[in-house]
């Protein structure tokens, strides 16, 4: 006899799925994505930019080598709850500290497993993002009704603004560096670093340790920092973060304090969100997308060099390349859909990628970008 149902997934359309809920119990409504990577489970529910989106993963194997805090990209898990096809089972990796069930459930995160997975991401693929609500009741007990009124009364991320909600309250040094084998995480470093001021609309930790790795002394401020502020540290480049919700709505006080930066003809770096931030504030627009992009396997064409990079991404929204203006030139595209996936000035040290060098898929085919920013700063110096 089958076990009853723990936790259901209730779709805008009235679609309901069953299955086992594991994690915290409660209900959210968000948007609903699907992820293809095979790794790094962990890194994607810890990442920022997932805030509001519920996550269900075309790789079965989730959870099966535990969790760990040197793997967290937040302090706490921000993905609204997660969808797999087999049911977590007990870790076996070396590093694991603990499992992912129990994981989810201390940091009040939901998920369900035994769900037909490559239906659901056929259902996201063919209609675009849907609004969704996930709920996990040890009991069984569900109000479907309620739950398909809540998911189709929720207002979605268009023209919201979530990088307040994941930044900074305040400013911070951030000096750990790369992990290597053996040695943990690394440190700033200590002879003439680069001091760099990043701007958090939802900053991945493996994004600032990049960036120590390649010779800055990070201070990160918060993503309604000023112009002022952020020129008040004396920064010899800025960059740019990552970041959940509708660029153009974050973009209502940080395109304003980019075009400031970009008066000083300074060196900025852009990443995802970040790269948006730059586009919008360099005069082009962009556009939800239907389903997204969100794995480890995006092929990206460097448009200048023809080498292609084996990318991360994370992203619902997109630039639209036909809206950039003269002097902005489009550096890389995606293979699967030819959006846009970096730019840069004509005239200056300025450039963004749509996509994660530092997640390294590749494993490294895009950490050159770490150091094009380390040698525009080094080449203001003289």
């Amino acid at each position: 006899m089958a076990a009853k149902p723990t936790a259901c997934l209730a779709l805008a359309d009235g679609t309901v799925f069953y299955g086992q809920g594991f994690g915290a119990p409660g209900e959210v409504v968000a948007e609903l994505v699907f992820n293809t990577a095979m790794t790094g489970y962990q890194e994607i529910m810890s990442d920022p930019s997932y805030a509001s989106q519920i996550v269900t993963f075309t790789f079965p194997h989730i959870g099966n080598t535990g969790v760990t805090p040197e793997d967290d990209e937040a302090p706490d898990p921000v993905a609204s709850g997660i969808i797999v096809r087999w049911d977590p089972t007990e870790p076996s990796n070396w590093r694991a500290a603990s499992d992912l069930t129990g994981w989810m459930a201390r940091r009040g995160r939901v998920g369900m497993g035994g769900v037909d997975t490559r239906r659901l991401t056929r259902a996201i693929r063919q209609q675009g993002a849907p609004h969704v609500v996930l709920a996990h009741d040890p009991d069984g007990n569900f109000d479907i009704a309620a739950m398909i009124a809540r998911a189709r009364d929720w207002k979605g991320l268009v023209g919201l603004d979530l990088a307040k909600d994941v930044s900074c309250a305040q400013s911070y040094r951030w000096d750990e560096g790369a992990w290597q084998w053996g040695a943990g995480f690394g440190t700033s470093p200590q002879d003439k670093p680069f001091k760099v001021v990043a701007l958090d609309y939802g900053a991945k930790r493996n994004i600032l340790r990049s960036l120590v790795a390649h010779g800055a002394e990070v201070t990160v401020l918060p993503a309604s920092a000023t112009a002022e502020e952020v020129l008040a540290h004396e920064p010899e480049g800025v960059f740019l973060s990552n970041g959940p919700g509708d660029p153009a709505a974050t973009g209502a006080y940080a395109v304003p304090m980019i075009q400031g930066l970009l008066a000083r003809d300074m060196p900025i770096f852009g990443i995802c969100l970040g790269h948006q931030m730059l586009a919008l504030a360099l005069g082009a627009t962009t556009v939800k997308m239907g389903h997204g992009h969100h794995g480890a396997n995006h092929p990206v064409r460097d448009v200048e060099t023809g080498k292609v990079e084996i990318t991360s991404m994370n992203h619902g929204f997109a630039v639209d390349s036909q809206s950039l203006p003269a002097g902005v030139v489009e550096t890389h595209v995606s293979l699967f859909d030819g959006s846009n996936c970096g730019i840069r000035m004509a005239d200056r040290p300025v450039f963004s990628v749509q996509y994660h060098p530092e997640a390294a898929p590749g494993p490294q085919d895009s950490l050159y970008l770490f150091q094009r920013f380390a040698e525009s700063m080094r080449a203001r110096r003289g």
